[in-house]
């Protein structure tokens, strides 16, 4: 052959944390804990199918299959607001609001970026530090320069709420900014209603472009009250709002998502649809019709939709039960250690504070793992594997005293 186009072609790191569930899935030991991916698994660690969607699945049956319109299933984009912004929401009664079917939250993300990309340029994105890493990626990849604001207090292990406050404050007017307003990830702390409405007031003030990235709603309190930063927020000005049905439905391979623009009033909102649709064309053409069909099929129907609630409070309950078994377990091996952040951040994530080489040294000691940052999947804990996880937590701790 000649000499190859690709030559140059720099090879790829690999993604920090699907690499490690690679090395999980590698790793020959049976006793092995993986708390690094975010995926909820339930007690026996299998990832559930829940009765609603499987109640939806058999409603659903195999019917033809066409090609869904570019924006997604009608039915599901208004699950999606309804459950986003609350079926009486004045920007929904006004039809301010434009909203698609995304592939994922991560998808919902990027056709977010590529949208204002192309009608907000040259701004500078904020994330919070830390963030999911992705943020960076997609508005990046979208041509934007992305930088940080305070958020992750180490030594208090809570939101730099006064950092953060000051950095919204200092950056350009018409900053975007992109908020996860409930089960921060990695961080798993949150924003108070009171902060929640102290940030409102400078977002507004300072005009900056509010992105909402909500992964996890009905995992911190419930349904309703984990999305009302956004409802508030919304009541107030204009914002974009992505949203993910990976966890809460446990459809992860379905790539189900949300975007919604709420805009200034019902004809904005119909251009901005139009400009979504244009931007999926331009990308993926149209969002699968499985996954949409089930979400559709679930929040549209009352009684489905009432099982599906319970069912993601029942998940949240474990969740939050795991982080108090965990913290009793640390607790009666060692009381020199303080493990009530544990049951203070909320959601799948806890930000534990261990550095890399204690996370390494679990890994390869105890085949216990977590992410490099220190971040752990509470997800991935049940009643089998506490007390391997809690002695090597503290054994790691103790080791670097």
């Amino acid at each position: 052959m000649t000499e190859s186009l690709f030559g140059q072609v720099e090879a790829f790191a690999g993604d920090p944390i699907l690499s490690l569930n690679d090395s999980f899935k590698a790793d020959p030991r049976t006793e092995k804990v993986n708390l690094s991916i975010g995926v909820y698994t339930d007690e026996n660690g299998r990832i559930p199918v829940l009765g609603a969607v499987k109640a939806a699945y058999e409603r659903t049956g195999f019917a033809e299959r066409p090609y869904l319109p570019m924006e997604g299933h009608a039915l599901y984009r208004e699950g999606v607001q309804k459950l986003v912004f609350g079926d009486r929401h004045p920007a929904r009664t006004e039809k301010r609001i434009a909203t698609i079917q995304t592939l994922g939250g991560t998808g919902a993300v990027g056709i977010a970026a590529d949208f204002l990309a192309k009608h907000c340029p040259g701004r500078t994105v904020l994330v919070s530090d830390p963030t999911w890493e992705n943020h960076h990626g997609l508005f990046q990849r979208a041509g934007f320069k992305t930088a940080t604001y305070p958020y992750w207090d180490r030594v208090n292990r809570s939101v730099d709420f006064d950092g953060m406050v000051k950095a919204l404050e200092a950056a350009e007017n018409g900053s975007i900014v992109v908020l996860q307003p409930v089960c921060h990830n990695p961080t798993g702390v949150d924003l108070d209603e009171r902060q929640q409405a102290a940030i409102t007031d400078v977002l507004v003030a300072k005009g900056h472009i509010v992105v909402f990235d909500m992964a996890y709603q009905g995992f911190g309190t419930d349904l309703d009250a984990d999305a009302a930063f956004v409802r508030r927020y919304a009541e107030r000005a204009s914002c974009v709002v992505a949203n993910s049905f990976s966890k809460n439905f446990s459809l992860y391979g379905e790539r189900c998502g949300g975007l919604s623009i709420v805009c200034r009033n019902a004809d904005e909102a119909e251009r901005v649809l139009g400009q979504l649709k244009l931007a999926v064309r331009r990308s993926y053409s149209s969002p699968p019709m499985t996954g949409g069909l089930l979400v559709a099929t679930v929040l549209g129907d009352d009684s489905l939709r009432a099982e599906w609630a319970r069912e993601v409070g029942i998940m949240r309950d474990r969740m939050d039960a795991m982080r108090k078994r965990l913290a009793d377990a640390i607790r009666a091996l060692s009381n020199e250690i303080d493990v009530d952040f544990l049951t203070t951040q909320r959601g799948m994530f806890s930000y534990t504070g261990l550095s890399a080489e204690q996370v390494d040294a679990m890994r390869e000691r105890d085949g216990v793992y977590l992410v490099g940052s220190g971040r752990m999947c509470v997800a991935g804990l049940n009643e089998a594997n506490v007390p391997k996880v809690a002695k090597s937590f503290v054994e790691a701790i103790q080791a670097q005293k």
